[in-house]
């Protein structure tokens, strides 16, 4: 025997107020409606509802039963409307999110946890990869979005690509480090000093290699190499070795990881960070409040680092 359930809801609901009328009210309902409604519900099962001639009404043995299915019901239903709610607004839903491992590590985690903390009710699946793999696996679905670096003429074609900070490279050091009590650092003095160098196959290992070759340093030792930020910073921290890392991850990082950017100049690429996803494919409700976060965030990043290095010059 199959019963409709929008009938027992209703019979929850004429149980709960304690009469046709009241529940017809409350569901916003005609009284003619409900009625029909019960008695299609009682010609359905066989029995009755009510017990007859009695005012108020109250329900029979099985009515009540039925309206303690109906009331669970309708709960779900409810529910399940709240959350059709949340996920058209994009306060619930699943994102998949992709990038180059340093930011996503050094900079988007942060803000990531941010935004779960405003929205607990969206699960983000966060992966790593470089601008091939992340750029496949947007064009294959695998990924609503990637955070990554790039120059404009790399955009892919098909993908859409949203700057939200500039790129700055700097020579990072554990704090205290002897170079970090110079003004001035002469090419010479680096010479006695090893480096930590990224993966191998990341684009910021040859910015490594770029910004030592535009200080004069082409051979230079590395000490450590191919590890994570996590394990790049723990040897910086213990060590006197120096690396070349984005000015944003030193500058978040400086709270739980002592480092400094020393004060060097040194050549970096014309990249910047900043979204890239599909122009064509809608990615699901939540993107829209994660775009809008993180694009708020990259600009206060952005506007903290300005005001720090202009107190660091005044400094200086």
């Amino acid at each position: 025997m199959k019963i409709d359930s929008e009938h027992l809801e209703i019979l929850a609901v004429i149980v709960e107020k304690g009469g046709l009328t009241e529940g017809a009210e409350a569901l916003g309902k005609s009284q003619p409606s409900v009625s029909r409604s019960m008695a299609l519900l009682e010609k359905r099962i066989g029995m009755p509802l009510f017990q007859p001639g009695r005012r108020p009404l109250r329900p029979t043995e099985l009515g009540l039963s039925l309206a303690r299915f109906g009331a669970r019901i309708r709960a779900a239903n409810q529910e399940a409307s709240l959350l059709v709610q949340r996920f058209r607004k994009g306060h619930a839903g699943r994102l998949r999110v992709g990038g180059s491992p340093i930011f996503m590590d050094g900079v988007v985690s942060t803000m990531i946890a941010d935004f779960q903390m405003r929205h607990p009710e969206v699960q983000i699946d966060q992966s790593y990869g470089y601008v091939d793999t992340l750029e496949a696996s947007l064009r294959n679905g695998a990924l609503d979005m990637a955070i990554l670096p790039l120059h404009p003429s790399q955009v892919p074609p098909g993908l859409s690509f949203t700057p939200v900070l500039p790129s700055r490279n700097v020579v990072a050091a554990r704090a205290g480090h002897p170079l970090t009590r110079r003004k001035a650092i002469a090419q010479a003095d680096l010479a006695a000093y090893t480096w930590i160098a990224p993966p191998a196959n990341s684009p910021l290992y040859r910015d490594l290699e770029r910004a030592l070759k535009s200080i004069g340093q082409e051979d230079f030792n590395v000490s450590f190499s191919g590890g994570t930020l996590a394990s790049i910073q723990s040897v910086m921290a213990g060590s006197d070795a120096l690396t070349v890392l984005p000015y944003s991850v030193v500058f978040l990082s400086r709270r739980s990881v002592p480092m400094e950017a020393l004060p060097l100049r040194i050549d970096h690429p014309e990249r910047q960070l900043g979204l890239l996803m599909p122009e064509n494919r809608p990615g699901p409700p939540a993107m829209r409040q994660l775009i809008a976060f993180l694009t708020e965030e990259f600009a206060r990043l952005t506007a903290r680092m300005e005001h720090d290095q202009q107190v660091t010059r005044r400094r200086g």
